[in-house]
């Protein structure tokens, strides 16, 4: 008999790619279209803005700290939370008023945050959570297509030979950093166990990517 298929394998199966938007070297997903597609596969699946309970707002709030917003996703009696920052064009926190930071190309400012800040993320912590469940999750993991079913060979592949050479200043090379970045709190051997994977590293790149992961 037909084993029946979970949730995440299903959304994880469906390939995001012509849906996505780049900026500041990170990958958005629409969240219409996610929604629609966690629609059309689970046709019971809901989703709740939580709302601070001391002020019945749909964001938390910290005068240094900055707005943080928050989503509960549930599908087939699974519940399952998401957070994310409100945060400018170059992902720095937004306060309730304007501010400047000094870089080494100069002094950045950062607006105040507004509602549409506000709303703009919840929406983008709803498609945060939804790659909980599996949708586009891949993309959060440096990876360019979603892991597909394996077929029945002949004979073993060698799926070394297969690999993509990766190399600074590609797309890929782009990608790499924004995971390892994003995701540094995992550790070199998970994060590096999930990058070959995928591509072949030298050793001066895998040099570079460790310290990527412990730089602070």
């Amino acid at each position: 008999m037909e084993q029946t298929k979970s949730t995440f394998d299903v959304l994880s199966a469906i390939n995001v790619n012509d849906k996505v938007e780049k900026k500041s070297n990170l990958t958005y997903l629409s969240w219409a279209w996610a929604w629609s597609e966690t629609k059309k596969a689970f046709p019971d699946a809901t989703y709740e803005v939580i709302s601070d309970p001391a002020t019945q707002k749909p964001y938390f709030f910290d005068e240094k700290l900055g707005y943080m917003v928050m989503t509960e996703v549930t599908i087939e009696g699974q519940s399952l939370e998401m957070w994310l920052p409100v945060m400018d064009g170059a992902n720095k926190s937004m306060l309730s008023e304007a501010y400047t930071y000094k870089t080494k190309y100069g002094d950045k400012s950062v607006e105040a945050a507004s509602m549409f800040d506000i709303n703009k993320t919840l929406m983008r912590c709803l498609v945060k959570n939804l790659a909980m469940f599996g949708l586009g999750l891949y993309i959060y993991a440096g990876e360019d297509l979603p892991e597909a079913e394996p077929t029945p060979t002949a004979a073993p592949v060698d799926t070394a030979s297969d690999l993509e050479e990766l190399k600074k200043g590609t797309d890929n090379w782009d990608k790499v950093v924004s995971y390892v970045t994003t995701n540094k709190a995992l550790g070199l051997e998970a994060i590096g166990k999930q990058l070959v994977r995928r591509y072949k590293i030298s050793a001066a790149l895998k040099k570079e990517i460790g310290a990527l992961i412990t730089a602070k």
